[in-house]
C-alpha cells in the first residue's frame, strides 16, 4: 500500500569505491546503496522495504563513464542509460547493448537511471511490491501462481516457489556479450560472468543476482571477442515507453559467408534470470543464416515452456522474437 512519507534513514555519501564498500561492509543487511533511486524510492516510499543506513553512490566519479581496455570496453555502474544508448563506441562496436538501453522506460527515467541500476533491480511482481507476504517476502504462498492469481507478466521456466521474472532490459544483451560484472568488497575485487550474475530463486528467493550484503557492483567489462558482430534487439512491452517487457530477446552473432558461424542469444522476461537460449545456439551454429534456420530456432527456444494461467501468449511471441533475431540481424 503506498504511504504519503518515506521512513527516515541515515543518509551517507561518500566520494570513493573504498569508502562506499567500508560502509556497506560496516552496515550489512542494514545498508542501502542507491544510485538513480528508481527503484530504490519505490520500495521506501511503499514501505515494503527499508534500510536505516542509505549509501548514495552519486558522488563517486570512478563509477562513471565508457573506457576502452586492452580486452575491450568497460563501463562504469553509475554510466547512465542514456550515455551507453547515445555513446558512439558502445554503437559502433556493441550496439546490442545501446538498442536495449534505448528501450529502457523513458528518456526522463534513462537521464538518471544507471547501468548498475537496471540489472540490480528487483522483481516487479505486484505482490511482492505491494507488501503481500509472498514466498520472497518471507511468507509461504506466491500468489501469482494460484487460481485466481494474476500472471500474465511471470516465467514460463524456473518457476521455484516465486514465479517472478528479471526485469532488465540491458541484462540480456550483457549475457549475449559474454559480459563480465566486476564487483567489489572489503575482501577485494573479484569478475564474474553476466550469465552467472543473476540467480534465481532455486538458489535464493530473496534476491536476484549473486551480491551479498557489503558488495558492490562497480563496472560491467565487455569482452573483444563480440565488438563489431551481427546484433539484434527487441522487446515487446504493452506500451512503448515506460513499461517493462513482456519478452525481450538479445542475439549477438558472427556470420561468414552466408553462415553462422558463431553465436550467443538470450531472452527476458521468460525466467526469473535472462534465460540463456543455449538450445538455439546449438541449432543454429554452422547453419546458413535463412528463413528455415530462423523457423527451427523458434521450435526450439520454447521447449520445455511451462505457461501459467494467463501467460500462454508469451510461447509464440518468444518463438516469434527468436525467428526475427536470426532472419532479420
Amino acid at each position: 500500500m503506498s504511504r504519503d512519507m518515506m521512513a527516515s534513514f541515515e543518509l551517507y555519501q561518500p566520494d570513493s569505491v573504498e569508502n562506499a564498500v567500508d560502509l556497506l561492509s560496516r552496515f550489512g543487511e542494514d545498508g542501502w546503496a542507491v544510485a538513480g533511486g528508481h527503484d530504490t524510492l519505490d520500495w521506501f516510499k511503499d514501505r515494503a522495504k527499508y534500510a536505516s543506513n542509505v549509501v548514495d553512490l552519486t558522488g563517486i566519479a570512478e563509477l562513471r563513464g565508457i573506457r576502452e581496455t586492452a580486452d575491450g570496453v568497460e563501463i562504469g555502474a553509475l554510466t547512465t542509460l542514456t550515455e551507453i544508448e547515445q555513446s558512439n563506441l558502445i554503437q559502433e562496436r556493441y550496439g546490442v547493448l545501446a538498442d536495449a538501453a534505448r528501450r529502457v522506460a523513458s528518456p526522463q527515467i534513462r537521464n538518471t537511471g544507471t547501468i548498475g541500476g537496471n540489472v540490480n533491480q528487483d522483481a516487479r511482481c505486484w505482490y511482492y511490491r505491494y507488501g503481500v507476504d509472498c514466498y520472497r517476502a518471507g511468507g509461504t504462498t506466491c500468489y501469482a501462481d494460484t487460481p485466481e492469481g494474476q500472471n500474465r507478466e511471470h516465467c514460463l521456466w524456473g518457476a521455484d516457489r516465486c514465479v517472478a521474472v528479471s526485469p532488465s532490459d540491458t541484462a540480456p544483451a550483457l549475457v549475449a556479450l559474454d559480459a563480465r560484472m566486476v564487483v567489489r568488497s572489503s575482501d577485494g575485487e573479484r569478475e564474474v560472468a553476466a550469465e552467472d550474475y543473476f540467480i534465481g530463486p532455486d538458489v535464493d528467493i530473496e534476491r536476484m543476482t549473486i551480491l551479498e550484503p557489503g558488495e558492490l557492483l562497480t563496472a560491467v567489462r565487455l569482452p573483444g571477442d563480440w565488438a563489431g558482430a551481427t546484433f539484434y534487439f527487441e522487446k515487446v512491452a504493452d506500451r512503448n515507453t515506460w513499461d517493462f517487457a513482456l519478452v525481450n530477446i538479445a542475439a549477438a552473432m558472427v556470420v561468414e559467408g552466408g553462415t553462422i558461424s558463431r553465436i550467443r542469444m538470450a531472452a527476458g522476461a521468460v525466467e526469473c534470470v535472462p534465460r540463456r537460449l543455449t538450445v538455439v545456439e546449438q541449432v543454429v551454429t554452422g547453419s546458413e543464416k535463412n528463413e528455415e534456420t530462423a523457423a527451427l530456432a523458434g521450435q526450439a527456444a520454447v521447449r520445455g515452456a511451462t505457461p501459467l494461467n494467463y501467460n500462454h501468449f508469451k510461447i509464440p511471441l518468444l518463438e516469434n522474437l527468436v525467428k526475427r533475431a536470426i532472419r532479420d540481424a
